[in-house]
C-alpha cells in the first residue's frame, strides 16, 4: 500500500464499552437492550448469579439491574460487585419497580450510583447511561447551585443547616455538625423557586472543613425519598442543568 493511501485510511472505530443487562423479564431485558444498544457493547443476564459470572467474565464498564429477581436479586448483586476488588471500577444502575422510597434506599444502601424507577423512559436511561460510558466519567451526579434552609432531625432535637449545592442524589449541606460517615438522618428543605418541599432519610458521604470553598458542612446522599418528590426533584435540576448530550436523537 503506498504511502498516499496510508494516509486516507480511516481511523479504526474505538471499541464500545460494555453493558450488562439483568432482568428476569425477558421484555423488559429486551427493552432496555434496545435503548442502550448505540450506547455501548450490550450483554443480557437473567438472574443475579448469571450477572456475576458475565461481570467477572467480560468486565462491563456498566451494569444496569432490575431490583426485585428472584434468587440473588439486584441488591444482593450490587453488594457482591461492590465487593469484589476486580469489579471496583463498574459503575451500578438499579432499575426500581415503581420508586418506592424503601426500594430505593435497599439500591443505595447496596451501593447503587444511581437510580431509576419503572417505566422507563428511553431518553432519561440513555442520559444517564452514557454518563457512565464516557471515558473520563465524573461519578457524580451533575449538581446545581442552591441556598435553601434545611433542617436536621437528630436523635435529640433538631439542628439547621444551608443546602448549597443539590443534585437529584444527595446534597451539601453547609453545617458545623460532625456527624459520622455513613450515619443515616432525616433532612428536610424546599425547593428554591418552587412549592414543593423535599423530606427524606439522607446518608452522610463525605465532610468538609472550613477551608472547603463551600465552608463547613456534609455531602449527604438521599436514602429513603418517594417517588413523587424524586420527580420533583429530578425536574428541579434538570431544568437547571444544559445537557445537550441527552437529547433523543443524541
Amino acid at each position: 500500500m503506498s504511502e498516499a493511501a496510508r494516509a486516507v485510511s480511516p481511523a479504526p472505530a474505538p471499541e464500545l464499552p460494555t453493558v450488562l443487562v439483568v432482568d428476569d423479564i425477558s421484555m423488559f431485558r429486551d427493552l432496555i437492550s434496545s435503548f442502550l444498544a448505540r450506547a455501548g457493547r450490550v450483554i443480557t443476564a437473567s438472574d443475579g448469579e448469571e450477572a456475576l459470572a458475565l461481570a467477572r467474565r467480560e468486565r462491563p464498564r456498566l451494569i444496569v439491574s432490575d431490583l426485585e429477581m428472584p434468587g440473588m436479586d439486584g441488591a444482593a448483586l450490587c453488594q457482591t460487585v461492590r465487593e469484589d476488588p476486580e469489579l471496583a471500577g463498574t459503575h451500578f444502575l438499579m432499575i426500581l419497580p415503581d420508586g418506592n422510597a424503601r426500594d430505593r434506599a435497599r439500591a443505595i444502601r447496596a451501593g447503587a450510583d444511581d437510580v431509576l424507577s419503572k417505566p422507563l423512559q428511553r431518553v432519561d436511561l440513555l442520559g444517564t447511561a452514557r454518563r457512565f460510558l464516557a471515558e473520563n466519567t465524573v461519578r457524580g451526579l451533575p449538581r446545581v447551585a442552591v441556598e435553601a434552609p434545611v433542617t436536621i432531625y437528630l436523635a435529640k432535637g433538631r439542628a439547621r443547616g444551608q443546602a448549597l449545592n443539590l443534585s437529584r442524589g444527595g446534597v451539601f449541606v453547609r453545617t458545623d455538625l460532625r456527624l459520622p460517615m455513613r450515619s443515616e438522618w432525616r433532612i428536610r428543605f424546599p425547593l428554591p423557586e418552587s412549592d414543593a418541599e423535599l423530606t427524606s432519610t439522607a446518608m452522610v458521604v463525605w465532610r468538609a472543613d472550613e477551608r472547603s470553598p463551600l465552608g463547613p458542612g456534609l455531602g449527604m446522599r438521599f436514602v429513603e425519598l418517594d417517588a413523587r418528590a424524586a420527580r420533583a426533584l429530578d425536574d428541579f435540576v434538570y431544568e437547571r442543568t444544559p445537557n445537550p448530550q441527552l437529547s433523543p436523537s443524541a
